[in-house]
């Protein structure tokens, strides 16, 4: 290898080496991007005309239609809570399962998996439930490990059961990656990859992992009865009918309205997440709980987190720029295309690589820098995007648990009380990310979890 075959290499390490000090993704992108092109055209091995297609790329980013559903989603996420919503429905939940042994283990699972389906916000399901429902877990004498593991693991659900706004950021990524490999494939009539079918493949593998958590809550019960006690009557909530489906039925109809549209191919999933942000704020305007100081803060935390997601994706686009200017979309294809054991041994690696980043990045970050990379190869190579996308979507939400930057364990840090030591969250999240791993598994063993739904569809 020449000299200037190690240039992408080394600029990939020197991002990953700046964002470790902690400063500021979207800018330590956009630097690292712009020093390294400016020591390229300086020294004669960077042609500036790639930097030409930037303004171009901004205004291509700005004006997507898809994208439009991320600030719109947010919002639907943060105006539901304020309807307080986890609160009816971990007490209806609780009334319910309450009299099983691991019965309010079970029903903070579920009630996370109705979040998931109606807010899709891991910050606020995991601040929600830990403020709730641990406190209450530590009173009937659940093992503090296996309560801060429930929270953190039912709030991180919110990654991959749709309508999840990680799931519309790959889909935006992936449809393009889609188009690439196709033109290096020669196809030049590319087909596309619809966020709704990401959505559509997402639903079996997100029930799937539901299913494997309250299995392992289950038998962690029976193996280990003292962890997961039942609820004594006296803190059992009194819920009757009346009350559990006032609690479960609007977000239900929300989700219906939602990613019904969007899977019957009523609505595209931009219209249906504004269905989504008016039937939110039609929810708490009848719960009483809007006002114009809520509207105005709801507004404000929505425009924050979009900012932030554009800034990134923006500044992605730049250091893409750069990077294939400096041949690195070429190097990473032959790279893995050489890897032994073809396809497989190419998916393990990625795989293996967006597992050990998550580890020290934050899942936009690794969907926005690593996937545009490392995607169109693998399409390339016959790789079902729909297939691809829902792989990455979990293995990009262990991110959230694993140390020593899982987000939601810090999340449930700062609300937890004093009492709980921050080992007791480590180890509380262990077991879930090995049952993230092992549906990983599953999934790669068996892709039709993946793929039958949007193909009936």
């Amino acid at each position: 290898m020449s000299a200037a075959d190690w240039i992408p290499l080394i600029l990939f390490l020197a991002l990953a080496g700046a964002l470790l000090l902690g400063l500021p993704v979207a800018f330590t992108l956009a630097g690292v991007a712009l020093a390294a092109a400016g020591i390229g055209i300086a020294s004669g091995h960077f042609d500036p005309n790639y930097l030409d297609a930037f303004p171009s790329r901004v205004f291509g980013v700005m004006g997507n239609e898809t994208l439009l559903a991320v600030p719109l989603f947010v919002f639907m996420g943060v105006m539901l809570e304020r309807t307080q919503l986890a609160e009816r429905l971990l007490t209806a939940m609780a009334a319910l399962f309450g009299g099983v042994r691991g019965g309010l283990a079970i029903a903070v699972m579920l009630v996370g998996a109705v979040l998931a389906a109606s807010t899709g916000i891991v910050g606020a399901t995991v601040v929600t439930m830990g403020l709730i429902a641990l406190p209450t877990m530590l009173r009937a004498g659940y093992d503090p490990r296996l309560a801060c593991g429930t929270i953190c693991s039912a709030g991180t659900l919110g990654q991959i059961i749709p309508p999840s706004v990680i799931l519309v950021l790959l889909g935006d990524v992936l449809g393009n990656a889609y188009q690439k490999a196709q033109l290096y494939q020669g196809i030049f009539a590319p087909k596309s990859v619809a966020v709704g079918d990401l959505f559509a493949g997402a639903v079996l593998p997100g029930l799937v992992l539901v299913a494997a958590y309250l299995a392992w809550l289950l038998l962690l019960a029976w193996l280990r009865p003292s962890w997961a006690p039942t609820l004594p009557a006296a803190m059992r909530p009194k819920a009757g009918l009346i009350e559990f489906t006032g609690a479960l039925l609007p977000p239900l109809l929300l989700v219906l309205a939602v990613l019904g549209s969007i899977l019957g191919g009523i609505a595209t999933p931009t219209e249906a997440a504004a269905i989504g942000a008016v039937g939110a704020t039609l929810l708490a305007l009848l719960s009483g709980r809007l006002s114009l100081k809520a509207l105005r803060e709801t507004a404000r935390k929505t425009a924050l987190v979009t900012a932030m997601v554009y800034m990134i994706l923006v500044a992605a686009t730049l250091f893409s720029l750069v990077f294939r200017g400096y041949g690195g979309d070429d190097a990473v294809h032959h790279w893995l295309s050489g890897l032994p054991g073809g396809v497989i041994g190419a998916l393990l690696i990625v795989n293996l690589a967006v597992f050990v980043l998550g580890f020290l990045l934050d899942f936009i970050e690794i969907t926005f820098i690593v996937v545009p990379l490392v995607a169109p190869p693998l399409l390339a190579m016959g790789v079902d995007p729909i297939w691809l996308g829902v792989m990455l979507a979990i293995n990009l939400q262990t991110s959230f648990l694993t140390p020593p930057f899982g987000c939601a364990r810090f999340y449930l840090r700062g609300v937890a009380p004093a009492a709980i030591e921050t080992t007791a969250i480590y180890r509380g999240v262990v077991p879930f990310i090995a049952i993230q791993l092992l549906v990983l598994l599953a999934l790669a063993l068996f892709p039709a979890r993946a793929t039958w739904l949007p193909t009936q569809l």
